[in-house]
């Protein structure tokens, strides 16, 4: 494998730069509430993982996954696909009302997975102030159908643009619901559980951006969460407020942040690797 491997993406592409944004933190978590909203597939994620006591592993371990994919070298964004493929082969859950026994790696649950953690991301960037254009945004769509490849997805039959998401969307809301797993879910994220010393954090900063994300969610998640949905221009504001400032520390400060996958890829590549947003406009 060459030194220079640039990996899946490469410094040319959307993903590159985007992925990069501080605001990636807020889009994962507004992710987190959104899959939840799909019964069979939050149901596989409770059944077999120990979420209440492991859910901040189970983030962070996302977070490696789209780092490596991201920044990592080919064959190292390949084994990590591998890895989760065969995970999620040896998963099923159980319907409680029927039953019926099926595996997580069905093509709906991990399509639905897939889309609102893409459709997370690029929402939350765009709407507090990262610079895309719309042909910008359906390229960034379209590359991440490499890494639904990885997850074991056919790319031809993921959403390539920003008109093929939103019908995907409009398609699936009929199967989307809040049920018991999705408000453990909700709770979770409200209040995780945090060391007695450290609540006064999570009660002032987490629950800031829990909310956000939070807030951050499509007019219908609110409604099947049962909550107000806040007015959009209020959730823009506020987004991009916390965009502005996350953004004001330095991104080597940012990228110190152990797997370091950013400084890794700079290293691998040279400093031309560097991912900024001013980059996509070349």
């Amino acid at each position: 494998m060459s030194e220079a491997d640039p990996g899946l993406f490469g410094p040319s592409s959307v993903t590159w730069q985007l992925h990069s944004d501080p605001m990636m933190w807020v889009a994962g978590i507004r992710a987190l509430y959104l899959q939840a909203l799909h019964p069979r597939a939050v149901r596989g994620v409770m059944q077999n993982s120990d979420f209440h006591n492991d859910a901040w592993g189970r983030l962070l371990r996302i977070a490696d996954f789209v780092g490596t994919t991201t920044y990592g070298s080919t064959e190292a964004a390949e084994r990590a696909g591998a890895r989760v493929r065969k995970i999620h082969r040896m998963l099923g859950a159980t319907d409680p009302d029927t039953g019926e026994r099926y595996g997580v790696d069905e093509p709906e649950l991990l399509l639905w997975v897939h889309c609102a953690e893409i459709d997370s991301y690029l929402y939350v960037a765009r709407s507090s102030g990262f610079p895309l254009t719309d042909a910008q945004a359906d390229r960034y769509i379209g590359e991440h159908r490499v890494s639904a490849r990885l997850v074991g997805l056919d790319p031809d039959a993921v959403p390539g643009n920003q008109a093929e998401m939103t019908a995907y969307f409009e398609k699936v809301r009929p199967d989307l619901a809040a049920g018991e797993e999705a408000r453990a879910v909700d709770d979770f994220l409200l209040r995780p559980p945090a060391h007695p010393l450290l609540v006064p954090a999570r009660e002032v900063l987490w629950r800031r951006v829990a909310h956000l994300a939070y807030a951050a969610l499509p007019p219908y998640a609110h409604e099947l969460y049962g909550r107000p949905a806040p007015k959009p221009a209020t959730v823009t504001r506020r987004l991009r407020a916390t965009g502005t400032l996350l953004r004001c520390v330095p991104a080597r400060l940012r990228w110190q942040l152990p797997p370091k996958h950013i400084l890794r890829a700079m290293a691998r590549l040279g400093p031309t690797a560097r991912p900024a947003p001013y980059k996509l406009g070349r």
